[in-house]
């Protein structure tokens, strides 16, 4: 890329700049760039051969692709998308903004620019929004030969090798697809259709939701996926690597969720600190309203508490493992429904499984918490009065009940969100356990009063 005359102080700098790119393969040279604010990025990418630029653009890794891009010359810029691939030249224009995007479409190649807007029409998260649209085609009374020869011209110019689709010639609907491990080892004189898969291949409609792409890579153990109309035209295929990358990003989206907090769009260390806590401060005040709930009922149970204070010293307890039930039952269930594990129409089977799955829980909880309250009073660690027994036995059945509500609320919280047609994920951990620790006080009073009533209440 650099064409600065030699022996220049220009062409010392573009030296000078490259000089550390040298010995880096692109994941590493990717990384070193990454650790650059854009303005000293983009300087150093002019300095760099091009076809390593173009190799490092066309990786989502790196992190300020549309800011680097938007500080390079419009003619240098627009070079660059052209040579990318589609659906992350896509990607990268769709990030910039309405000025800059202006600014550069005089300097974009018209298939390029045609494939952009064809890609920016479709929703994100969607196979035509994953999509690219260089892949190689063929018409199916080609050879082996001519189709191999075709590869060789235009490999370059494609994502992808791995599968040649084979259209019908007249109306360029797809018929099959073939390998090119197939390919190769086919006769070089026979038809292309003589050495292609003999069953349709697996193809999705432009709308079709990411994660389901990605089971169907899964499942039929693809490296990509074309995704056609309904006349079977294809318009691009979803590749193996974009649909990782995409899945990542799902994943950390449903973890920082899950964390109690609003997903961030950009990595940690990019997110301002305005931002940072615009993500964190809505849920975190949303729990702290919910744990206000637990004085609440405090407030309620005053009298209790004033009568048999000893209740106190076992409220953190029962109130974390029933939070800690919850959890579990939350984790479970979002994961096995992102998975499809298990559907909206399951809620009652899990339900029947997590029942008795709390009470059993609950009850190695209460069997521990009973040898450790007799261990202390009998060994003389703390005197719990002369009804510790009975106090034992209301912790015991406290944490039955607790843990046995806690994994009922946290099991069903997330199939209550997805029919609300909320995001599961957003039935956090914390949400769950402020949940659990409001009830969880008001069944361990209760159920106090039931045992305790008459001698310590």
């Amino acid at each position: 890329m650099n064409t600065t005359p030699r022996n220049t102080p220009a062409a010392a700098d573009a030296a000078r700049l490259a000089a550390p790119f040298a010995d880096l393969n692109i994941a590493d040279g990717i990384e070193r760039l990454n650790a650059l604010d854009p303005a000293q990025a983009a300087a150093t990418v002019q300095a760099l051969p091009w076809p390593r630029v173009v190799d490092m653009f066309d990786r989502s890794e790196l992190q300020h692709a549309s800011a680097i891009a938007a500080l390079l010359p419009g003619d240098v810029a627009g070079r660059l998308l052209d040579d990318m691939a589609d659906d992350r030249a896509a990607d990268v224009f769709l990030e910039l903004d309405e000025d800059t995007r202006a600014n550069l479409v005089g300097h974009l190649g018209a298939g390029t620019l045609a494939s952009i807007r064809t890609l920016m029409r479709y929703p994100a998260g969607t196979a035509g929004s994953l999509m690219t649209t260089e892949f190689v085609s063929v018409p199916a009374h080609w050879t082996v030969a001519q189709t191999l020869a075709h590869i060789r011209q235009v490999e370059r110019s494609r994502e992808t090798v791995y599968a040649i689709y084979v259209l019908d010639a007249r109306t360029r609907a797809l018929l099959r697809m073939v390998s090119l491990r197939r390919l190769i080892s086919g006769d070089p004189d026979a038809s292309i259709l003589d050495v292609a898969q003999e069953t349709p291949p697996v193809t999705v409609a432009p709308l079709l939701d990411q994660e389901d792409i990605a089971r169907l890579i899964r499942r039929h153990d693809l490296l990509a996926i074309p995704v056609v109309d309904d006349a079977g035209h294809v318009l691009g295929i979803v590749t193996v690597d974009d649909i990782i990358d995409t899945m990542i990003d799902e994943t950390t989206e449903d973890v920082q969720k899950f964390g109690g907090m609003a997903a961030l769009e950009k990595p940690y260390m990019q997110i301002g600190f305005g931002r940072m806590i615009h993500k964190r401060a809505g849920w975190l005040c949303v729990l702290f309203l919910g744990e206000m709930l637990t004085a609440s009922a405090m407030q309620h149970y005053e009298v209790e508490l004033a009568q048999a204070v000893v209740l106190t010293l076992f409220i953190p307890l029962i109130m974390s493992s029933g939070g800690n039930s919850g959890s579990q039952a939350t984790s479970l269930l979002i994961r096995g429904l992102a998975l499809h594990e298990v559907r909206l129409r399951d809620w009652w089977r899990v339900a029947l499984r997590e029942l008795p799955t709390g009470l059993l829980l609950g009850a190695m909880l209460g069997t521990i918490a009973i040898a450790r309250i007799s261990l202390w009073q009998l060994a003389g660690f703390y005197d719990y009065g002369p009804h510790w027994m009975l106090l034992a036995a209301t912790v015991a059945a406290a944490l039955v009940g607790i843990v046995t509500f806690g994994s009922l609320s946290g099991s069903m919280l997330p199939f209550l969100m997805q029919r609300l047609g909320f995001d599961p994920a957003s039935a956090s951990a914390p949400f769950v356990a402020t949940l659990v620790d409001v009830t969880g006080l008001v069944i361990y009073f209760s159920i106090a009063s039931m045992i305790l009533g008459g001698t310590l209440l």
